[in-house]
């Protein structure tokens, strides 16, 4: 039988699940023109909010700043003492209020009006102040709260953060955002390691370990020993990358005459490249399960080879 925590949390979670199915079924028109109004503004799309329904807004702003919509959160409070310079006539206003009267919404929707500046309004309730006012309505599921007191801000909550989300995904998806500009606004921790570009840390120009088809084995150890990085590429007269030789090769080749080869005896022939704009985790994933194990990769721009990256440089970047 379970206990009574497990009980209310099921509640909890069923409650707010059902709130989410509400607000699913309730999209409509109104979403495509705000999602319109968010994409071809010239400025940035403002987010305001009182309680909780502001530490939702300031996420929802954070998501879609990382996101590519350009965005900040301005407090109500502060707004009605300076802060409402921050919104300019190129801006949108997305307003949250859950019951749509929060009277610290005042002034901003005031502001929105005198200005002329496209007001989103996000509440539960279309004939409240804030829904009368919005230029845009979207409408937050009215069925009550997942507290058994029905007065903690929780479906209602969810509610908005999810909604946030939806605009967020919906304008990424509208604008092609991609893992590099993703990057671009999350250079830092693991996840800045995981989005880094093979061109962001390859080996190239003199650190590149080349030799041409025709180079004598002396050459070819030498070369491998200076570089430092396990390998050489072997290029033809064209100088495209044609070839690959390991220091496991060497070793697989010696013999009496080895000596007397050349580049082109003992090379793989046609070896695995890549591209410079593919993500180091990515290029990780292609060392790892590749047939032989290899440790180093080279970066071609058609067959030329322009940088090489070594199994060791992604796992010193945080990939891991």
């Amino acid at each position: 039988m379970e206990n009574k925590d497990i009980i209310s949390a099921k509640h909890t979670i069923d409650k707010e699940i059902e709130a989410l199915r509400m607000m699913e079924d309730s999209l409509n028109g109104n979403l495509t023109e705000a999602l319109d109004l968010m994409q071809k503004i010239e400025g940035r799309v403002i987010v305001t909010g009182m309680g909780k329904s502001g530490h939702v807004g300031s996420k929802i702003a954070a998501t879609l700043a990382s996101t590519g919509t350009p965005s900040f959160f301005v407090h109500p409070g502060e707004a009605s003492h300076g802060d409402l310079g921050m919104i300019t006539s190129k801006d949108c206003v997305l307003a949250i209020s859950n019951s749509g009267e929060t009277r610290e919404l005042s002034d901003i929707i005031i502001y929105c009006k005198r200005y002329g500046i496209p007001l989103i309004a996000v509440t539960k309730n279309p004939e409240s102040a804030l829904g009368k006012a919005g230029d845009i309505l979207l409408t937050l599921p009215n069925d009550g709260e997942a507290c058994p007191l029905g007065l903690a801000p929780t479906s209602s909550t969810t509610a908005t953060i999810v909604l946030g989300d939806i605009l967020a995904i919906a304008l990424l998806e509208r604008k092609g955002f991609t893992k590099t500009d993703f990057k671009q606004r999350h250079p830092g921790g693991k996840l800045g390691a995981f989005l880094q570009k093979v061109s962001d840390l390859m080996h190239k120009g003199s650190e590149l370990p080349l030799v041409k088809e025709n180079a004598s084995m002396q050459e070819v150890i030498l070369t491998m020993t200076a570089k430092m990085l396990g390998c050489v590429g072997v290029i033809d007269e064209s100088g495209n990358l044609v070839g690959m030789i390991t220091d496991g090769d060497l070793r697989r080749s010696m013999s009496n005459d080895v000596m007397t080869k050349t580049a082109k005896d003992i090379m793989t022939v046609n070896p695995k490249t890549i591209t410079g704009d593919i993500l180091v985790a990515e290029a990780l994933n292609i060392m790892n399960n590749t047939g032989k194990g290899i440790t180093q990769l080279f970066i071609v721009d058609n067959k030329l080879p322009i940088g090489i990256i070594h199994m060791h440089d992604c796992l010193k970047s945080g990939v891991a």
